[in-house]
């Protein structure tokens, strides 16, 4: 069959002529399209390219931080109280996790297991598909995270950050401190040299995709700047011989609380600070306010006998009395103004050197009435009583001595055996560097020192021996701290008992008890000041419930020290030690 051919032209439809002007103006059309496309291109590409570039950056462009290494915290002796080591931080895009396949939920099991979390906790962080952007858990081990990247699970990711780590432990807790999450300094020498031990973050610019992977790196990359490293004045052999003593005083006399403070007598650095309750530094779960205070430096008290002897140094000093001068006590109290005074017992005719052997409240009033008010409030504020601590440390705290003007005789009187003031026990152990360095009080510090430190005159070198004297006197046979003595070794030091004060009134059968002194007592090279909070057990007096800390302190501390031993060795225990009254 012959095809048929078909001519076009004989449709009426294709054979009517089309204006000339419509296939120009199709033309026109799509030649300004591409003009158009050609402007809008050269806008983007040329004109318009930063507003655009910007627009990109905020989408795909990211600064990562690349976390510096927090500096150490060192010991005297370069051995590490505080360290940074890398930690692995858990992080999750919600929206990627696809937790309706069987594999993924396994695999989210294996998670919560590695990272110690029940998986409803796990599930709960993943549940908001909205979010971008979530922490799963942060600081694991380096070794935990490097098997959660072995799960492989689209949606989780891993991120290298720095933790610290407390070697040392409870023992200096409230020393060292701790940081946060963000490696932060929170307490302590953390918190102190927070901006020197944290250094500088660096960064790095880069293009991620949508998924969040790195596709490439921009720009210059700004490396950290490290931490510096902070060395201390503290022993650590010797801060942990210290809050050991203390932890066991505190538990065998079911007290409250206690602190020990330990400083070089020639230098004023901290040789050990300690409390009990305290915490691990390296796990804070439930920690309380009761262990995280440093009592040593933020509780004050009313320091009852240990100020008896800068009163009496002062009495010295100012030439009123000699050591030898006879000061009568009897018949055993004193009325001052209507209110009255009271030894335990009546001792009769005492010198000035017994007055402290015996630690009388009588005696040590009426050197006091004798001395005028601004003499007293002078010297108390030049060893440190009313004055905040000039050391690196948070927390010091001031304490409190009201001006002498308001001061009235009664109140004179207690305040010249230590009421009617408060104190802290760091404040108690450096008041004694002014007899420790020939009656010159000297800064304390938390940092070691290579430099010799520069004192501040306020007794004689002749009052400051008169009175180190008085002090192994009330250390010795007949005086109040005889369980202060230790072996080998030559002490000297002051008893305290005071009731706690509760609002404007004392608490009844509440007590603290402290022992602050010094040794070998020649030419002393440490002072030890501790303070026990409400014993229960045995005496609460300072004389026993503090003394015996101080004692096996010293002993132990010279040792470490290489101190040679400066008497003979066994102690000179005569009789049970007596006590001062407490108000």
């Amino acid at each position: 069959m012959s095809s048929r051919s078909v001519n076009y032209t004989s449709s009426p439809l294709l054979a009517s002529k089309t204006p000339v002007w419509r296939s120009k103006f199709i033309v026109a059309v799509v030649a300004l399209g591409f003009v158009g496309l050609a402007a809008r291109a050269a806008y983007v590409q040329v004109i318009g390219n930063d507003f655009f570039q910007r627009q990109g950056e905020v989408r795909f462009a990211r600064t990562l931080e690349l976390p510096a290494n927090r500096g150490r915290i060192l010991d005297r002796n370069g051995l590490i109280l505080a360290s940074s080591v890398p930690a692995a931080s858990i992080w999750a895009i919600p929206e990627d996790v696809d937790q309706d396949s069987p594999e993924i939920q396994a695999k989210l099991k294996k998670l919560a297991k590695l990272m110690d979390m029940p998986l409803a906790s796990l599930k709960a962080k993943l549940a908001d598909e909205d979010k971008s952007f979530v922490w799963i858990k942060r600081q694991l081990d380096w070794d935990v995270g490097q098997e959660i990247v072995k799960l492989d699970i689209k949606g989780i990711y891993n991120r290298k950050e720095y933790k610290r780590e407390y070697p040392e432990g409870e023992a200096a807790a409230h020393i060292v401190g701790f940081t946060n999450v963000e490696d932060h300094g929170q307490e302590g020498m953390e918190l102190a040299f927070d901006k020197d031990l944290g250094g500088k973050p660096g960064s790095r610019r880069v293009i991620k995709d949508r998924l969040g992977r790195i596709v490439e790196g921009v720009g210059v990359e700004v490396p950290p700047l490290d931490g510096k490293d902070i060395q201390l004045s503290i022993d650590s052999k010797v801060q942990f011989f210290a809050y050991q003593k203390l932890r066991d005083t505190v538990i065998a006399k079911k007290a409250k609380a206690g602190s020990v403070v330990v400083l070089d007598a020639h230098t004023g650095e901290v040789l050990a600070l300690a409390n009990y309750p305290t915490y691990d530094p390296g796990n804070r779960k439930n920690l309380t306010g009761e262990q995280l205070r440093n009592r040593a430096m933020t509780d004050v008290f009313e320091p009852g006998s240990t100020m008896k002897p800068i009163t009496i140094g002062l009495a010295l000093n100012s030439g009123r009395v000699r050591p030898e001068t006879i000061v009568d006590t009897a018949p055993g109290r004193i009325n001052i103004t209507g209110s009255t005074i009271s030894d335990t017992h009546n001792y009769g005719a005492l010198t000035v050197e017994g007055v402290i052997q015996k630690s009388s409240n009588v005696g040590t009033t009426k050197l006091a009435m004798n001395m005028p008010a601004r003499e007293m409030w002078e010297t108390y504020s030049a060893v440190g009583f009313g004055q905040k601590p000039q050391i690196t440390f948070p927390g010091a705290v001031t304490g409190r001595l009201r001006p002498y003007k308001s001061w009235r005789p009664v109140e004179q009187a207690t305040m010249s055996y230590g009421y009617g003031l408060s104190a802290s026990l760091f404040q108690m152990a450096r008041a004694y560097t002014v007899f420790s360095n020939d009656g010159k009080v000297i800064p304390a510090t938390m940092l070691k020192s290579s430099e010799p430190a520069v004192g501040v005159p306020v007794f004689t070198p002749k009052t400051a021996q008169q009175v180190r004297k008085m002090l192994q006197m009330a250390a010795g046979p007949g005086g109040t701290g005889q369980l202060a003595q230790t072996v080998g070794y030559s002490v000297g030091g002051k008893s305290g008992t005071a009731r706690k004060q509760v609002g404007k009134t004392y608490a009844i059968g509440k007590y603290r008890g402290w022992f602050t002194g010094m040794a070998p007592i020649d030419n002393p090279r440490i002072i030890v000041a501790v303070m026990i909070d409400e014993p229960t057990v045995g005496s609460a007096y300072g004389g026993i419930s503090a003394a015996p800390v101080f004692s096996e302190v010293v002993q132990q501390t010279l040792r470490m020290m290489g101190v040679p031993p400066d008497m003979a060795v066994r102690p000179q225990i005569v009789s049970n030690p007596t006590e001062e009254a407490p108000l």
